[in-house]
C-alpha cells in the first residue's frame, strides 16, 4: 500500500496470468479519488484501463458477459 498525505493507493494483482497475454490483470483502489481503476492488456498487446467511482458500477461491469469485457 502506498501513503501520502491525502489518502492511500492499494495495488491488487491477479495470481494466475492470462492465458492469451500472459500479463496479470491489476486493480488500484485510490482512497484520495475515492475510485478503483482496473487494468489489462487486450489481445492487440494494449494496455487499457476503466475508472470506477462506485463500488455498484464496478460490480456491474463484472457481472458482464464475460465475453465482452476482460478481465
Amino acid at each position: 500500500m502506498e501513503e501520502c498525505d491525502d489518502g492511500c493507493v492499494l495495488w491488487l494483482r491477479q495470481q494466475t496470468p492470462d492465458a492469451v497475454t500472459k500479463t496479470h490483470h491489476r486493480i488500484c483502489l485510490d482512497s484520495q479519488t475515492n475510485s478503483a481503476t482496473v487494468y489489462w492488456m487486450n489481445s492487440f498487446e494494449k494496455v487499457v484501463s476503466r475508472t470506477f467511482r462506485s463500488a455498484a458500477g464496478l460490480r456491474a461491469w463484472f457481472a458482464l458477459d464475460p465475453h465482452a469485457h476482460k478481465p
